[in-house]
């Protein structure tokens, strides 16, 4: 019997992105963001998130892509990592999927112009193609401490 992968499947622009579920504690609409001066660009503030202040990240931003205004699908994603939740803004949040382990590929060098420093695989499923994060390193450590200190 093959292993499965669950996934969060969420979009940015035109693609498909998965996230392990085990990594999300909650996907929540978009909640009223407090800018945090000095921030980097892509840091788009703080929410307070069932008494916790937790640092917003805008993945467009953060992959480089134009920004959009934000609309009735757009969807935050809390992540814990390293013991701290971040909340992530993706265009929309789609499904939970299994995906068989055997059907995720290395990254490719480039996926769009999305570094492959930021992508742990590649996952075909049937006619869907679906880029996996790598929160560690689209996260790192030491930018999400940087937030907390900026904050």
């Amino acid at each position: 019997m093959s292993e499965d992968m669950k996934v969060i499947v969420f979009q940015i622009k035109d693609k498909e992105y998965a996230i392990p579920v085990d990594k999300v504690s909650g996907i929540e609409k978009l909640l009223h963001i407090t800018r945090v001066p000095k921030a980097l660009k892509f840091v788009k503030g703080v929410i307070n998130l069932r008494g916790v202040i937790t640092p917003i990240i805008d993945l467009r931003v953060r992959f480089d892509f134009e920004e959009v205004e934000y609309d009735e699908s757009t969807r935050i994603i809390i992540v814990i990592l390293d013991d701290m939740e971040v909340g992530l803004i993706v265009d929309s949040a789609n499904d939970v999927l299994d995906i068989p382990v055997e059907s995720i590929e290395p990254q490719p060098e480039v996926v769009g112009h999305l570094s492959s420093e930021y992508i742990s695989g590649v996952a075909k499923i049937e006619k869907r193609l679906l880029v996996l994060i790598n929160l560690e390193k689209a996260l790192s450590l030491e930018m999400t401490e940087n937030m907390l200190r900026e904050g």
